[in-house]
């Protein structure tokens, strides 16, 4: 018989959130964990889960989330592929409505869809966030094995052909739960965005450093009413506005060379 649903989970060095991840996806008939090379006990806490469905397979990111996740696709078996990230829980009630949507027969409209958007509640720092730009997260993380493929070093997209689906129900996400983790992580992927752009040969602009992360913040914070999740709406806008500060800057530095 063959398998209907394989989650895919990126990891390095998540042993704080990935037991609780994989607890929660024994809806999937198989889970592949495409390990970075983990240097804490990862891979440790998977193995005494003792979970059957669980595969490690080791991978060098080498800074392209893309090709990592374009590899997990190349090992799954299922006919549906879920991406789901270390620190996210997949509900209880997501998990009944991905086991339906992916088991649907016949000339339904969803059973004419190749993917899904699933929707985000990110929780951070002991709040969920409803407004700004994390208020209103979807992403394609749910399509057929042979629908599409991922693009773009980070901040990656699934490209995926036909009709796609969105899903009623939330993933929660808990993401940087303190700032430095949330610095330490927003220097990485700018690195890695900068250094994409630049070898497109895009160029950074001296008013797009001043006004972009300006005309961001405004957007998160006022626009999008981030201003009602209190002050972690505030620090949240904050720090999103720097983190298009640092793309434009880091560019602009390795054009000026």
């Amino acid at each position: 018989m063959s398998l209907q649903i394989t989650a895919i989970i990126l990891v390095k060095n998540e042993e704080r959130h990935i037991v609780d991840c994989i607890k929660r996806l024994n809806f999937c008939d198989e889970i592949l964990i495409i390990d970075d090379r983990s240097t804490d006990k990862t891979v440790e806490s998977i193995a005494r889960l003792n979970n059957k469905k669980v595969r490690i397979i080791p991978y060098s990111l080498r800074d392209d989330f893309s090709k990592a996740r374009n590899f997990g696709l190349s090992q799954a078996n299922g006919k549906w592929v879920l991406f789901i990230d270390a620190d996210e829980i997949v509900s209880d009630a997501l998990a009944f409505e991905t086991s339906s949507v992916t088991h649907q027969l016949g000339s339904q409209p969803l059973a004419r869809c190749n993917g899904f958007y699933i929707k985000r509640k990110d929780f951070m720092w002991g709040k969920t966030l409803n407004f700004g730009e994390a208020g209103n997260i979807k992403l394609l993380r749910l399509a057929k094995r042979s629908a599409g493929e991922w693009n773009g070093k980070v901040h990656e997209k699934w490209t995926v052909g036909g009709d796609i689906g969105v899903l009623k129900n939330y993933l929660i996400h808990y993401p940087h739960q303190t700032i430095t983790e949330f610095l330490k992580e927003i220097n990485y992927y700018t690195d890695i965005r900068a250094q994409e752009l630049h070898s497109k040969n895009v160029k950074a602009k001296w008013w797009s450093i001043v006004f972009y992360p300006s005309a961001k913040f405004i957007s998160n914070y006022i626009l999008k009413r981030g201003f009602l999740d209190g002050m972690q709406g505030l620090i949240f806008a904050i720090i999103m506005s720097f983190h298009s500060f640092l793309v434009r800057g880091k560019l602009f530095l390795k054009n000026d060379r």
